[in-house]
């Protein structure tokens, strides 16, 4: 198993990590009778893909000897009603000042993060849409 998750009502969830025993807490969301005092099940399917992008890229920038530290990504869901599901996420990577790379080396690096494996398990019917600000 990978983990395990307990609902502890009030709308929210207590999901554990088996192997490491890490913790992620959920809540609803305003919009869908919660107090969105932590994340919600949809902010981390968003989530998710920006940090497996930055994971697959990072993996593929160390194999490169390029160092990535620094990188911020900023996540922006954008939920659809009826029926109600995420319709897009928008994914903007700011990588870190004075970072010198050549095309060659960043159409790499995109690449690798736009074929993630959360990316690639999305519905295609959720819009993707990827900015790198190099």
């Amino acid at each position: 198993m990978t983990s395990s998750i307990v609902y502890k009502g009030e709308l929210r969830t207590e999901a554990t990590h088996l192997y490491s025993q890490s913790v992620v807490e959920t809540d609803a969301p305003l919009d869908n009778q919660g107090m969105a005092q932590r994340f919600s099940p949809t902010d981390l399917v968003a989530t998710a893909l920006g940090s497996c992008m930055m994971t697959i890229m990072g993996i593929k920038a160390r194999d490169m000897q390029i160092d990535l530290t620094g990188t911020k990504i900023e996540i922006l869901k954008h939920m659809k009603s009826e029926p109600r599901r995420i319709g897009a996420v928008d994914v903007k990577f700011i990588l870190p000042a004075g970072l010198q790379l050549d095309d060659k080396q960043r159409t790499i690096l995109q690449n690798a993060a736009l074929t993630c494996p959360v990316a690639k398990s999305l519905d295609p019917a959720i819009e993707q849409n990827v900015v790198f600000n190099w």
